[in-house]
């Protein structure tokens, strides 16, 4: 499933594989287990991988996935002044390099239209990486086109390193254009999840022809076919209510103040429990507002939870709802791993019409998508749903098959294996 020329790769060729330095926002992270899934994928195609972390980790617990990924995992300055020394030597040893001058102009132009600290940073970032280059590394991959994307290209000015880069979200619809620009036309191919974010890479390809569509996708061995079945139950008894599920960081973006406002709406002789997996930000006022809205004895809050537990609360629950909006900045989803996972279980999903959700729920087919910012059009769909256990099961089974059929992460990693082995294959 993907838009744009993969090549081929197979029996013909004999492929000199090489190390690839894969340069991420922070590893690991709870809420980016579609990136843990692609590293563990391509190491499983026969790729060495290290990892570069921007950040160190803030979450508590980890993913099962996680703990099966080789890579060693080398960690650069998260703010410059917290190791100064480093930074220095950094910059000392990396302006020997042949491409130093090229990358401080290049770093200079930046400037000029981004004057902050974090394009400061990213330039640092770049020279200690380049000074403590991970031995035998001949690649690198920047997991996101905006921060990490800035140490990867200004990285490969300085030391020849050619670069290639995976973009989502936030990454594509909070970057300037002429940032695009200049990233997409330094990197020997870009790969995008989904369609409305390949569509603006490609218009800002300037013609080249190297911005690809490849879904994540979802590793089926984990989620495999639930045997079981959902509950009938349908509001009307108060001892037994629906339980609707939500899994996601409380950030703007995700939509929890217009859910909980929809929760509002609900009737009031309809009996719901409300459950949500995930930590962020925003949880705490999300609380107050459930509170203000007298919804907060019918919520419970997990805080951040591992697959294995999200897993166990898909199958427990009734129905999935997510209502993901562009935030002021122009932040958005691209398409929720979460509603590809619910989708996985018969999980019925309610969710909105941006980015690539519509890529995989279509409307009374195999979910329900309604408008973003609408909290009554929301609770319409949660209503319907929580009234009418047989349309449930039926949307829930229609979205599985199209997960099954369609969503496989091996089809992902088998176009990554494609892209990267032409770049060095030998005839």
């Amino acid at each position: 499933m993907a838009t744009g020329t993969f090549p081929s790769y197979g029996a013909d060729y004999v492929t000199q594989q090489k190390k690839i330095a894969v340069i991420l926002k922070g590893y690991p992270r709870l809420s980016e287990t579609f990136i843990a899934q692609e590293l563990l994928g391509l190491e499983r195609a026969g790729f060495e991988l290290t990892l570069i972390s921007m950040r160190h980790p803030t979450d508590r617990k980890r993913h099962p996935v996680h703990d099966e990924i080789r890579a060693p995992v080398h960690y650069l300055p998260e703010y410059l002044y917290q190791e100064p020394l480093r930074v220095v030597r950094g910059l000392v040893r990396s302006s020997r390099l042949p491409g130093f001058r090229a990358a401080w102009r290049a770093f200079l132009k930046d400037l000029r239209r981004d004057l902050t600290p974090n394009r400061i940073r990213r330039f640092g970032q770049a020279a200690v990486l380049c000074a403590e280059w991970p031995e035998g590394a001949d690649w690198l991959h920047a997991h996101f086109i905006h921060t990490p994307a800035s140490v990867a290209r200004y990285a490969s000015l300085m030391n020849g390193t050619p670069w290639t880069c995976s973009a989502h979200a936030k990454d594509i619809w909070t970057s300037p254009d002429w940032e695009l620009e200049g990233k997409l036309s330094d990197t020997r191919w870009t790969v995008t999840c989904n369609q409305t974010g390949f569509d603006r890479l490609r218009g800002l390809a300037n013609g080249k022809n190297h911005v690809h569509l490849s879904y994540h996708g979802l590793d089926l061995d984990r989620f495999g076919p639930f045997a079981g079945a959902h509950s009938l139950r349908d509001g009307s008894d108060p001892e037994d209510p629906v339980t609707i599920l939500s899994v996601g960081r409380a950030v703007d973006k995700k939509g929890y103040d217009i859910l909980l406002q929809a929760l509002a709406l609900l009737p009031a002789g309809v009996c719901w429990r409300f459950v949500h997996i995930g930590g962020g930000p925003n949880l705490e006022a999300l609380k107050a507002l459930a509170d203000r809205l007298a919804l907060a004895g019918r919520i419970t809050w997990h805080g951040a939870l591992d697959q294995h537990d999200c897993l166990e609360a898909y199958r427990r629950s009734d129905l999935f709802a997510l209502a993901c909006r562009i935030t002021a900045d122009g932040d958005r989803d691209g398409l929720p791993n979460v509603l590809v996972e619910a989708s996985s279980q018969k999980l019925a999903c309610v969710s909105t019409d941006i980015s690539g959700i519509p890529e995989l729920l279509k409307d009374g087919e195999n979910g329900f998508v309604v408008p973003p910012e609408d909290p009554k059009a929301l609770a319409g769909a949660i209503e319907r749903l929580i009234r009418d256990p047989a349309l449930r099961t039926r949307l829930g089974e229609a979205a599985e098959r199209r997960v099954r059929a369609e969503f496989d992460h091996h089809v992902g990693i088998r176009q990554l294996t494609a892209l990267f082995e032409n770049e060095w294959q030998v005839a």
